[in-house]
């Protein structure tokens, strides 16, 4: 009879130890996975920059094309309005949806800007238009690899909330599914 008191206490304790490691495991990985976003947020920010002067550059020579920057400007505002609300909170999914489907309309827009750029000669070799279309160069590349990384610290982070024991801790803690993008 004496030993079953100390049996349980042992149990529980063995229990919230347990339970204080899988919370400390998932809490560091959520942190891995803001970190990665405040990464290709800050390449998202460079991104709208060098588009911003792109456009500012091409805009007085391009009168004929303003349906192609509009659509570009509206892009870009999309993309920013989509990244304020992640970086609110960076490991929901909803607005990483969002992110997502505003980055493929500004990547549209912007394939198609550069492609009548490119055929306005007079506009190819401006400084005004080249050093921000070499940004953008640069940047994809920047851009995919953060973007590699946000998901591989998102699906890191999304496979220790849903591996058994820690996913019983999911509704006590309210632990979401990050998105990806």
């Amino acid at each position: 009879m004496r030993n079953l008191p100390w049996g349980w206490l042992l149990g529980l304790a063995v229990v919230f130890f347990w339970m204080l490691g899988a919370y400390n495991r998932v809490m560091s990985l959520r942190g891995a996975l803001v970190a990665s976003w405040q990464q290709l947020d800050a390449v998202i920010q460079a991104r709208q920059q060098a588009i911003g002067s792109l456009v500012d550059a091409v805009e007085p020579a391009m009168a004929a094309e303003r349906p192609a920057i509009e659509a570009m400007v509206a892009a870009q505002v999309r993309v920013a309005t989509a990244a304020e609300v992640v970086r609110r909170r960076p490991t929901t999914e909803d607005p990483l949806a969002v992110l997502a489907k505003a980055e493929g309309d500004l990547a549209a827009a912007l394939a198609r800007l550069q492609s009548l750029v490119e055929q306005h000669t007079e506009l190819r070799h401006e400084p005004t238009v080249t050093q921000p279309t070499k940004d953008l160069v640069e940047l994809a590349v920047r851009m995919r690899f953060t973007r590699q990384g946000f998901n591989d610290a998102a699906n890191a982070y999304n496979s220790a909330v849903t591996q058994f024991p820690t996913r019983l801790l999911v509704r006590v803690f309210r632990f979401e599914l990050a998105g990806t993008l």
